[in-house]
């Protein structure tokens, strides 16, 4: 499971080499504040050929710089450029002495040819409306969601608009409404859109795995710096939550692979909207976590789901519930950064109250030290009246996604895990149980005939692919499943789905890669 994340999206241009080579600095630099500024590159007007003057940056990563630039609306420090995807603090260290910021109007620390460049295109500043996502557009002052929406859908209908004066053919725009709005937008044709955006209503792609969930029936914002503090993000429209299933009282249960999320990902505001909102509008009650690299790391989606600091969440119109969450003592797998943990989120006020939890050790490792068989997670709910069995479940894939099965014979490594023989020791004892989480493989793998001696029986079919991504959207693979006991399939409501939308936020990078929930 896994995709990139993120809001920037690269804008193809033809390459124009306005420097003709390397941006040559002043001695004089040394001396005077003055003429440092004249120097420096400005951050905030610089076009992408002048970004890749500096150390380090290369045409993604400045087409990055000015996809950022253009969603915040401007760096506001030096310092913030850091959290653009490609520069981070190593990088920004190494140029922070020839580059300044400075608003379009302040010419004193532009530079030169940015200079030109403002004088020569002065109108082009703002929003492009043709090419803006409608997180974009909701910057806008002036502009409602509804507006927004209009806009987008006239676009799609019709096709790019040819001037500014266009936008009074869109319903409950008029001629006052666009003179205020006249100096923040302009109107571009010869770009397209790249297909990577995930902020906003005309986005199709999502850009990770979606949750695959199942039910059963049973009787003031601290925003880090920098970012696109202006874009709002566009939740899916959900029916109000009524815990009911065929008119039933129903509880929904759902994993999730986080792939390698640490407390800086859980920190995020847009991965604390995507985990918690998706939890929020799909009635999810209970939710079995994989990969953590960090235990604390699940903590902050759990306080922010009793505490409400976003505005998403602070705004949902039904209760968000009493969230408790619990992380396994012990690693039970391995992502790229080490070892990693699993955890458990639940919904206490729904009548769900946990009663213990286990890792499940396998000490059988193989030649690079890792464990040959992944360590459930198993813990034991009350739901009502049912004593309920989860065990979590996080293998390593024969071969990662987008990898492909040639690749890993060619290296003649077998990087996929097994479960453990004994594990049918453990689980036939358990009755009510459900084992769900990241298999790394197909459920008619017949490594899973372990799972089927128990009389369990997988609930997503091999066709439906949980490895979706902006870049493949409908996915190539069913890497994550829930499996159930034949005793569970009696209270089993015959509900189970890979959710699919508000997968995406403004604010996560598109270096980051993770997961969404089964």
């Amino acid at each position: 499971m896994g995709g990139n994340l993120g809001c920037h999206r690269s804008i193809p241009r033809d390459p124009t080499d306005l420097s003709c080579g390397k941006r040559k600095f002043s001695a004089a630099c040394n001396f005077s504040n003055i003429l440092v500024n004249h120097e420096r590159l400005n951050i905030n007007t610089a076009t992408e050929e002048e970004l890749m003057t500096l150390p380090g940056v290369n045409r993604c990563v400045a087409q990055n710089i000015v996809e950022y630039r253009d969603c915040i609306g401007g760096f506001k420090k030096v310092e913030d450029l850091a959290l653009v995807s490609g520069v981070g603090a190593t990088k920004l260290e190494a140029i922070k002495l020839e580059i300044c910021v400075s608003s379009r109007t302040n010419s004193s620390q532009h530079s030169p040819s940015s200079l030109r460049r403002d004088v020569e295109h002065q109108p082009c500043t703002g929003i492009n409306i043709n090419t803006a996502t409608a997180a974009q557009l909701m910057s806008i002052r002036g502009l409602t969601e509804k507006i927004v929406r209009n806009i987008v859908a006239y676009r799609a209908e019709y096709g790019p608009f040819r001037s500014i004066e266009d936008l009074v053919r869109v319903s409950h725009v008029n001629s006052s409404l666009l003179d205020k709005i006249r100096f923040q937008v302009y109107v571009e044709r010869s770009r397209t859109p790249s297909t990577n955006t995930n902020g906003g209503l005309t986005g199709t792609t999502k850009s990770q795995p979606s949750p695959t969930s199942f039910s059963l029936k049973s009787d003031d914002l601290d925003l880090p710096p920098g970012g696109p503090a202006q874009i709002i993000s566009m939740r899916p429209n959900v029916d109000p939550p009524l815990g009911l299933r065929d008119g039933k009282p129903a509880v929904r249960l759902a994993t999730w692979s986080l792939q390698g999320c640490s407390c800086e990902k859980a920190n995020n505001p847009g991965v604390r909207e995507v985990v918690c909102m998706t939890l929020l509008e799909n009635e999810i009650k209970i939710l079995a976590v994989q990969d953590l690299v960090e235990r604390e790391a699940l903590d902050k989606f759990c306080v922010e789901l009793n505490q409400g600091t976003l505005a998403s969440v602070q705004t949902w119109k039904w209760p968000r519930g009493v969230w408790k969450s619990i992380v396994s003592e012990k690693p039970t797998g391995h992502s790229s950064k080490g070892v990693s943990y699993s955890g458990f989120l639940w919904d206490s006020s729904s009548g769900i109250d946990l009663k213990d939890a286990v890792v499940l050790d396998h000490p059988v490792v193989n030649g690079n030290g890792n464990h040959a068989h992944p360590q459930l997670y198993l813990a034991h709910f009350l739901v009502g009246s049912v004593e309920l069995t989860v065990v979590s479940v996080h293998m390593q894939s024969t071969a990662s996604a987008g990898e492909s099965s040639s690749k890993t014979h060619q290296s003649g490594e077998d990087k996929g895990q097994h479960l453990s023989p004994s594990i049918q020791e453990t689980l036939r004892g358990e009755k009510e149980l459900v084992v769900l989480g990241h298999f790394g493989s197909s459920p008619q793998s017949s490594e899973f005939d372990v799972l089927r001696k128990e009389k369990l029986c997988p609930l997503i079919l091999s066709s439906q692919f949980t490895n979706i991504s902006t870049r493949c959207p409908q996915g190539t693979l069913c890497l994550d499943n829930i499996w159930i006991s034949r005793s569970l399939k009696k209270i089993y409501s015959g509900h189970c789905m890979v959710v699919r939308e508000g997968l995406t936020n403004p604010w996560i990078p598109d270096n980051w890669s993770w997961g969404g929930p089964d």
